[in-house]
């Protein structure tokens, strides 16, 4: 799960650090473990990324250098590869031209990838991230046809080709912004639309021109004052060029069809994000109503005083169930907002550990009440179990749990860190099991169907969606893969908490410790860590 952000400025004596940094920070939901911005200026690229929060990673004397009119940023939390601070985003090819890449998803087919990249294509490979082989592939089929590349048009069809071989060797569910440095801004998505991707555009200070940005969620175009145009659609790119401020956009893959992952819709997105056309927040009164009707026909003389949402994405969801059931909404549990989301914390420990710290109780809410607690999801049910038990220590008569989403079986394999079964707690769990797991009254899951018909319901009709991407809860995988796979053991091995833990220890690849970044004074050789990326890769200069 990560964020992705691009900016082009039709004015080329704006500069974009500012609103890349805004952005970001919009966007800081999905992905707290690296940030990362570049910018171009007058054919040189600015670099700046380490782990860390945005506010944290971009100091005063970096946003000073990162200077240009056209820019791609990076929130990240790791599904492929490590930790390591050199895999944070945007990656880097100096060849042609000069490419940089922001990336969103999850690459399936990164071995036969790998061996094509650094086998037939002798292009260097220096991380373990899928990233680093979408940029390499896209800067290598745009080399060829680069050649004969002699105007604007060639230029684009030498892009859209390109893509068009990018996606038809890369599985998975991805979303991408490259810059092509003195070129312009591509931004694509995969054929099933899994990762969201939408474009926005506003009138410029220069007559007739408009600036452009990309972005994973509507919110970061609304916070710069962008309109949105629309979403990206499935095997869909738009090429923005910077050298004369067009739009240009074409489908490279023909038999792309819709079947956006609905996550987004559960948990990721923001509430006042539109995505594919969907209102987030309606969709997830649309899950309220349902799950409400569903507790209803389980337990139509259900005894529930209370209706409390785990903060903060159940909230929407928890407030018209309460509705339907005609019972009170009450804010049971205040969240401390400077602790990290523990659903993408990394390690199960620290997962454990943090609920308390996130979350305290207001304790007349709970004193002698039956309370039906609404949560987004549940996956390894640590947290769960830890709020259930804190309602009870309020005192709590009956703590009854709801799922505003299904019951997750299965991993996620397009870029969500939902692990392997043995870690979920609905692994060879029925929902009596799991009751008794977390320590509650009883537990009732969103029927998918219902999850489906939630959301589906909110689509526009120009734009019906009926179809997405539900393998967490169905384990059926849109691009083909089957539970059972050896791709799948792989994972296991990749992505359980000691093997995450274990990659944390030894991840950091010789990068600077941020302590060291936070200079009061800084020599005339000291370019305050913004990396400037030396651009001696035009044709006329490649030696």
């Amino acid at each position: 799960m990560c964020g992705i952000l691009g900016i082009l400025l039709a004015n080329e004596d704006k500069h974009v650090n500012q609103m890349l940094f805004d952005g970001l920070t919009v966007l800081q939901h999905r992905g707290q473990d690296a940030a990362g911005m570049v910018v171009a200026h007058q054919e040189r690229l600015h670099l700046r990324k380490d782990n860390g929060l945005v506010k944290d990673v971009f100091q005063q004397h970096h946003m000073v250098e990162l200077r240009g009119n056209v820019g791609i940023g990076h929130v990240r939390y790791p599904t492929a590869g490590s930790s390591s601070c050199a895999e944070a985003q945007p990656l880097y090819t100096n060849y042609p031209y000069g490419i940089c890449f922001a990336h969103n998803g999850n690459v399936t087919n990164t071995d036969d990838l790998r061996d094509k990249v650094t086998k037939e294509l002798n292009r260097h490979v220096n991380t373990d991230s899928d990233s680093e082989l979408l940029l390499n592939l896209f800067a290598e089929y745009l080399r060829v046809p680069l050649l004969n590349a002699n105007d604007d048009e060639s230029m684009a069809e030498a892009i859209f080709a390109s893509i068009e071989k990018v996606m038809s060797e890369c599985k998975g569910g991805y979303a991408g912004i490259y810059l092509i440095n003195g070129i312009g801004l591509v931004g694509y998505r995969d054929p099933h639309g899994i990762r969201p991707l939408v474009i926005g555009s506003r009138k410029s200070d220069i007559d007739g021109r408009l600036d452009y940005a990309f972005a994973s969620e509507s919110v970061a175009i609304d916070a710069l004052s962008f309109n949105l145009m629309r979403s990206v659609k499935p095997g869909e790119a738009f090429f923005i060029d910077m050298r004369n401020g067009s739009l240009k956009s074409r489908m490279c893959d023909s038999a792309a069809s819709y079947s956006p992952c609905i996550f987004e819709y559960v948990y990721f997105a923001r509430p006042d994000s539109i995505m594919d056309g969907i209102s987030v927040y309606e969709s997830r009164l649309k899950m309220g109503e349902f799950l409400a009707q569903k507790i209803m026909r389980l337990y139509p003389d259900h005894d529930i005083d209370v209706v409390i949402p785990i903060p903060d994405t159940s909230r929407t969801s928890a407030l018209q169930a309460a509705y339907i059931l005609g019972r009170p909404f009450r804010e049971g549990f205040i969240k401390n907002r400077y602790i990290a989301r523990t659903f993408i914390m990394p390690g199960q420990e620290t997962r454990k550990k943090s609920v308390r710290l996130k979350l305290n109780t207001i304790k007349s809410e709970f004193a002698g009440r039956n309370v039906l607690l609404v949560d987004d999801s549940i996956v390894r049910g640590t947290t769960a179990g830890e709020i259930v038990q804190m309602a009870k220590d309020a005192g709590a008569k009956n703590v009854y749990f709801t799922s505003a989403a299904p019951a997750i079986r299965y991993p996620n394999i397009y870029g969500i860190d939902i692990p392997t079964r043995q870690e979920l707690i609905a692994y060879e769990r029925n929902e009596e099991e799991i009751a008794k797991k977390i320590g509650c009254n009883w537990i009732v899951y969103q029927d998918l169907e219902d999850l489906i018909e939630s959301v589906s319901a909110c689509s526009s009709p120009d734009l019906p969606l009926k179809e997405f991407e539900t393998s967490c809860f169905s384990g059926k995988y849109v691009t083909g893969e089957r539970i059972g796979d050896d791709y799948f053991e792989k994972l296991h091995s990749l992505r359980n908490d000691s093997a995450q833990n274990q990659r944390r220890i030894s991840s950091n690849n010789g990068c600077e410790s941020m302590s060291n970044d936070k200079r009061l004074s800084r020599s005339s050789n000291d370019r305050g860590s913004c990396e400037a990326i030396n651009n001696n890769m035009t044709q006329a200069n490649v030696s």
